[in-house]
């Protein structure tokens, strides 16, 4: 007899504990379920419209046994197209159900599931409520974060404390999960989630393109330019190198209106910095773009793309920054 696999949310717990402050490893990949998944993956749903209406049905038969346990729903879902994001069948067959046996069916699911499509129906359906004693259960299967992302982003925005969660899962995933923690926390930025924002959204990561210009339009960026510290002007510079290469993704500089005012003072505030190699590379990136492509582009006419560009190289020319170059 083969040894039970580990259930999803104590492979999540396990891997977290070893590094408590940082992303999860490969995102927590491999699954323990991952054999049996890749070998009956369900086929997609073709129509979009229909998207998770199979799984509905499977939860309106549950839901209409009083006397069915939540185990039963454990291995129902390996045939089912099961939807990442917040589904409209899916959630509809929660608010047809008992409130209360939904959320002890969500948790039960979340907690005990050996199969990532019946652990994100658990998480589907406690995206559906708003009890706040479910957040560290929701923050840890969240880690998982490509898989979970989406639900447990959606989850923990609708409940009251929602935002703390949502910055601690946020500094604790990469990825397409930071995409979705990140654009969570642009929903209803505060003066708690616009410090972190402005500060630590981005990591450096390609997928940073979907979320930058949210970021600095949320947040409000270019209020920010005032008096800042070292790590919003190095984030800041984060937010332009990737608002720079980021056509087809999210709000490039092409069409973020403050662009010119916050290139300014971005590299006014870079010229007052202490050289590291990162700053030099982030400032070379950024001129390297404004050189390369039309002012307009860069969200620049003529006259101001020439004025920041001279701005930066006059920074990368100086032999202290020159120097920090090579290492």
């Amino acid at each position: 007899m083969s040894a039970p696999r580990t259930t999803l949310f104590r492979h999540a717990l396990r891997l977290h504990q070893a590094a408590p402050d940082a992303p999860l490893p490969w995102d927590g990949e491999p699954y323990p379920d991952d054999g049996p998944y890749r070998r009956h993956r369900p086929p997609a749903v073709r129509d979009r419209r229909l998207q998770g209406a199979e799984a509905a049905r499977v939860l309106d038969r549950y839901f209409g046994d009083p006397a069915a346990p939540p185990s039963d729903l454990a291995d129902a879902f390996h045939a089912v197209n099961v939807p990442i994001h917040r589904n409209e069948h899916i959630t509809a067959a929660a608010l047809r159900a008992d409130r209360q046996r939904v959320r002890h069916t969500g948790r039960w699911l979340v907690r005990h599931s050996t199969d990532r499509c019946s652990a994100t129906i658990g998480l589907a359906l406690l995206a559906t409520d708003s009890v706040e004693q479910d957040i560290p259960l929701i923050q840890t299967i969240g880690l998982l974060s490509d898989r979970f992302g989406p639900l447990a982003a959606d989850a923990l925005r609708r409940r009251s404390g929602g935002e703390e969660a949502l910055l601690w899962l946020a500094q604790r995933v990469g990825g397409w999960g930071r995409v979705y923690v990140v654009r969570a926390l642009c929903r209803r930025v505060t003066s708690v989630s616009r410090t972190w924002l402005l500060r630590h959204a981005c990591d450096g990561d390609f997928l940073n393109g979907y979320f930058a210009g949210e970021v600095a339009t949320t947040a409000h960026l270019h209020e920010a330019a005032g008096d800042p510290d070292d790590d919003l002007v190095d984030h800041t510079g984060l937010l332009l190198r990737t608002m720079a290469d980021c056509e087809g993704m999210g709000m490039s500089l092409r069409t973020y209106p403050p662009a010119s005012a916050v290139l300014t003072a971005h590299a006014a505030h870079v010229a007052r910095q202490s050289p590291t190699a990162d700053r030099y590379r982030t400032a070379e990136i950024i001129a390297g773009y404004l050189a390369a492509r039309t002012p307009e582009r860069n969200g620049c006419t003529p006259g101001q793309r020439d004025r920041i560009l001279r701005q930066y190289r006059d920074v990368l020319d100086r032999q202290d920054w020159r120097d920090v170059s090579h290492h």
